[in-house]
């Protein structure tokens, strides 16, 4: 097998563990963490695919790693509010965000 088969195995490995790990987890930081593994496994794809699909697929990582800092900041700091509120990070523990 080629370098790019391994690749894109590795990268399918990484998103199903993200997957499962928000599926599975309820500590609201491991989610997180979880999420931005999965973000990562599909920049991984991305950059695999830019041999054959040229300089696009790099400018896609770009965009997904800005989505990704955004999302990261955004996110830690609902994060800490809600752990200033309630003291916890379970999500099956609160429910400040539920209509």
């Amino acid at each position: 097998m080629e370098i790019e088969t391994y690749t894109l195995i590795l990268s399918a490995l990484l998103f199903a563990i993200g997957t499962a790990g928000v599926l599975l987890r309820r500590n609201a930081i491991i989610m997180f963490m979880c999420i931005e593994l999965m973000l990562n496994a599909v920049n991984l794809t991305l950059v695999v695919f830019s041999r054959s699909l040229g300089i696009e697929a790099q400018v896609f990582v770009f965009f997904v790693m800005a989505v990704a800092a955004a999302e990261a900041s955004v996110g830690l700091a609902i994060i800490i509010a809600i752990f200033r509120h309630y003291e916890l990070v379970d999500v099956d523990r609160f429910n400040l965000l539920k209509w």
